[in-house]
């Protein structure tokens, strides 16, 4: 069965993910977490979605060119935690 795509929708999403993104980047300039300077819920929320987007699709680039949020989601994505969460899932196939 192939999945059918709604373009303008697919367009409207990254529109409102860069939004979103640009807010970030200001909001890491100031803080190393998106609540301050502890690792909180609000960034464990974006581990698994922005997992996806950048290691399963083309849009990566999104994170990548921003200065401070690549650094964030490096730092949030190296953790320990994510790194077994990771690995678990692997292993349960």
């Amino acid at each position: 069965m192939k999945l059918k795509f709604d373009k303008a929708q697919i367009e409207k999403s990254e529109r409102d993910l860069i939004n979103v993104l640009e807010v970030y980047e200001q909001r890491l300039s100031k803080n190393r977490f998106l609540a301050g300077e502890e690792f909180t819920l609000a960034d464990l929320s974006h581990l698994p979605n922005s997992h996806y987007i950048i290691n399963k699709t083309d849009r990566g680039y999104l994170f990548s060119d921003r200065k401070n949020v690549s650094r964030w989601w490096k730092e949030i994505s190296n953790r320990p935690s994510w790194k077994k969460v990771l690995s678990s899932g692997r292993n349960s196939n």
